[in-house]
């Protein structure tokens, strides 16, 4: 599949949103609300096949992705290759395991959970480590909604945007922007 100028391959196992118009849409949001500078490093979590952090890595000076899915790692590696995408690293594994044994700078999170949304491990970390910005793609308004609620004791939510997948259903992606507190 081809968005926003790249290419996917996308395995049979490893989860790809299906509707091609409304993933730009989607995609195009969540990454219109981040500065991303020559100078960031941003972590794509739930990364899947790749896309967000591939489309991501255009205007960053590094991205690292984690994906739980070893067949998705390894699309999202090929998809790199296919890409011609240098600045992006893979690694496979859990995301809340990765981040919080992660010692590096990380400056903006990207992060896409599935439906039952992320963990507290993640979470805790994401702000035990004061990430000063998170972009949060929901298929799950309702599990969205639970770790806003963990998150907003550092980060304001700054801007909520639903984006409707499958229209005539009840299934909405939402895209929500938090920023650390000030303090």
């Amino acid at each position: 599949d081809d968005i926003l100028g790249l290419t996917f391959e996308i395995s049979p196992s490893s989860f790809f949103q299906v509707n091609p118009e409304q993933v730009e849409v989607l995609y195009k949001t969540a990454l219109d609300l981040i500065d991303i500078k020559k100078n960031k490093i941003v972590l794509d979590a739930y990364s899947g096949v790749g896309t967000i952090g591939l489309i991501a890595s255009k205007n960053a000076k590094k991205v690292i992705s984690i994906e739980i899915v070893k067949d998705a790692h390894k699309n999202a590696i090929e998809n790199a290759k296919r890409n011609n995408v240098n600045n992006i690293e893979f690694h496979c594994g859990d995301a809340g395991e990765f981040i919080n044994s992660y010692d590096g700078d990380l400056d903006i999170v990207i992060m896409d959970p599935p439906r039952k949304g992320s963990d507290e491990k993640f979470l805790s970390t994401l702000i035990n480590k004061k990430v000063s910005q998170i972009i949060y793609v929901s298929c799950d308004p309702e599990t969205l909604a639970r770790d806003l609620e963990y998150l907003k004791q550092s980060y304001d939510v700054t801007y909520i945007q639903p984006v409707d997948m499958f229209p005539m259903t009840a299934h909405v992606e939402t895209v929500a922007c938090l920023r650390l507190k000030e303090r």
